[in-house]
C-alpha cells in the first residue's frame, strides 16, 4: 500500500462528502469521530476556538477503509487500522515532517502504528489511559431503585453545572478550565444535562449526552459528588438518559469508560451496556535533534 493512499483536507464538508458513508456505517465504533465532525459541521472553526483539524482517508477503489483526524498540535484519533494501512500512515505522515504528540484508537491499531512511527521516527510510546467503549444492549433499570426523579437542566442551573462540570474534570485529569467565559468553546457545552433530584429536589447525580447523530447518541459525563457516592444516583440518572436517548430516536447509545476503573464499568454493564471494543492513547516523546 502506498502512503500517497491516504487523502488529507482541511476542509470537513469534503470529508463528509467522501468519508460520511464510512463513519456513518458503524455509528458506535466511530461515535468520536461523528461527534466531531457534525460540530464542526453546524458551528464551524468556532467551535473549537478558531481551529480546523487536518482530516485523512484512506480510500482504494472507490471505498474508503480508514479515516483520522488531528487537530493543530494535538494528537491524531484514528478509526481501526490494519498493519499495513498503519505502516503506510506512518510513511505519509513522517514526509510531511508531523511531530505527532499521541495517538487515540482501538488497541490493535494502536500496536501496528505505534510499531510503524517508532520505526520512522524513533519516538518513544507511552501509554497514557485505556478506556472500554459500551453500547447499549437491553436497558436494565437498576434494581433497588433510588427515589427521586430525573429533571433536565435549563439555565438556571448554568453555575452549578459548570461547577459539577469541573469537578468531573479534575476527576478524571482532565486539563481544562471551565467557567462563563470558556464554557461555550468546551467539550461540555454541547451535551444536554440530565440531574437525578432526591426527593426534596436536591440534584444529586447528573449525565449529560452529546447531540445524536447518524441514530448515535454517547452518554457523557457521569458525575455524582463524591460524598453522595454508592447509592445508585449514577445507575439511576444513567438509566434516565439512556431511555430518553432510545426515545428520540437513537439505535446505538454508547459511553466510554476508564478500564482502571472497575466500580463504573460493573455498574453500566449492570445497567445492560455491553464491551464493544477496547481503546487506548499512546503519547509519543521524541529525543532531541
Amino acid at each position: 500500500m502506498r502512503p500517497d493512499d491516504w487523502y488529507l483536507t482541511e476542509d470537513v464538508d469534503e470529508f463528509l462528502a467522501r468519508a460520511g458513508e464510512f463513519l456513518r456505517s458503524r455509528p458506535a465504533l466511530h461515535t468520536t469521530q461523528l461527534s466531531v465532525t457534525e460540530k464542526l459541521r453546524t458551528l464551524g472553526a468556532a467551535a473549537y476556538e478558531g481551529r480546523f483539524p487536518v482530516f485523512g482517508l484512506l480510500e482504494r477503489g472507490g471505498e474508503v477503509e480508514a479515516t483520522f483526524y488531528r487537530f493543530p498540535s494535538r494528537g491524531m484519533n484514528v478509526t481501526s487500522l490494519t498493519p499495513e494501512q498503519a505502516d503506510s500512515l506512518a510513511a505519509r505522515l513522517t514526509a510531511m515532517d508531523w511531530a505527532l504528540p499521541s495517538i487515540t484508537a482501538d488497541e490493535d491499531t494502536i500496536a501496528a502504528f505505534t510499531e510503524a512511527w517508532q520505526k520512522r521516527t524513533g519516538a518513544t510510546a507511552a501509554s497514557r489511559v485505556r478506556l472500554h467503549l459500551y453500547r447499549l444492549g437491553t436497558l436494565t433499570p437498576p434494581d433497588p431503585h433510588p427515589e427521586g426523579r430525573g429533571r433536565l437542566v435549563d439555565e438556571k442551573d448554568q453555575e452549578h453545572l459548570m461547577q459539577w462540570c469541573r469537578e468531573f474534570a479534575a476527576d478524571v485529569e482532565e486539563d481544562v478550565t471551565i467557567d462563563a467565559a470558556t464554557w461555550a468553546n468546551t467539550r461540555f457545552a454541547e451535551k444536554h444535562y440530565t440531574y437525578w433530584e432526591a426527593p426534596d429536589g436536591t440534584p444529586v447525580s447528573m449525565a449529560g449526552v452529546n447531540p445524536m447523530v447518524a441514530g448515535m447518541a454517547r452518554v457523557d459525563p457521569v458525575y455524582t459528588p463524591a460524598h453522595l457516592r454508592g447509592r445508585g444516583y449514577g445507575a439511576a440518572v444513567t438509566t434516565e438518559v439512556s431511555r430518553a436517548a432510545l426515545n428520540a430516536g437513537a439505535t446505538d447509545v454508547v459511553l466510554y469508560t476508564n478500564a482502571a476503573n472497575p466500580t463504573s464499568n460493573a455498574l453500566y454493564q449492570r445497567l445492560g451496556y455491553v464491551r464493544l471494543t477496547d481503546i487506548a492513547v499512546h503519547d509519543f516523546t521524541y529525543a532531541a535533534s
